[in-house]
This record gives C-alpha cells, sequence and structure tokens, in this order.
C-alpha cells in the first residue's frame, strides 16, 4: 500500500490485522523496515511491515530471544536485553 493511502485511512497490523489508531491520538505503530541494495540476496527490494504495540513487543522479544540464542555461548554476552533496539525513551513528543 502507497504512503499516501496509507495515511489517509487506518493502518492496520500486518500480523494481527487490528487497526493501529488509538482514539484520540492517531496512529500508534510501528514498523519493520528495509531497503536491500547491491550485492544482497534480495537487491533491490524494499519492505515494511506495519505492526500494532502488542505484535511489535511480540516481535521484539522474539529478537531478543533470538540473540540470547545466537550468542548464548560467546564470552562477551549482551550488556541490556530491555534496551534491544531501544533509541530513545520519555520521548512523548517525537523529538528524537
Amino acid at each position: 500500500m502507497s504512503e499516501q493511502s496509507q495515511t489517509n485511512s487506518d493502518i492496520h497490523c500486518a500480523v494481527c490485522g487490528d487497526a493501529t489508531r488509538v482514539p484520540n491520538y492517531g496512529q500508534q505503530f510501528g514498523t519493520l523496515h528495509a531497503q536491500w541494495g547491491y550485492g544482497s540476496n534480495h537487491d533491490g527490494e524494499c519492505y515494511r511491515v506495519y505492526l500494532c504495540e502488542s505484535c511489535f513487543f511480540a516481535t521484539l522479544a522474539y529478537l531478543r530471544q533470538e540473540r540470547r540464542i545466537q550468542t548464548m555461548f560467546d564470552d562477551d554476552q549482551p550488556a541490556d536485553e530491555q534496551a534491544f533496539g531501544r533509541v530513545a525513551r520519555d520521548d512523548f513528543w517525537g523529538e528524537f
């Protein structure tokens, strides 16, 4: 779906299908985005998956678990599992 049509209507979660509009607060969703370039197996492909809050955090929990599995026997363990992927906190107005 194009960006223009996404902004004019409700965005639905790609996993559960629920609308991501929160009454009185607008659209509240996360995205999984990839744009593959030259040399990758998916050269020229672009992906954008919209996720509601609960599906986003379920996906994040799955990725954290995968990282734990992949680094289980490494000498250097990831420091803070709860901060995995987070780039800001208390950014209520989206200023980051």
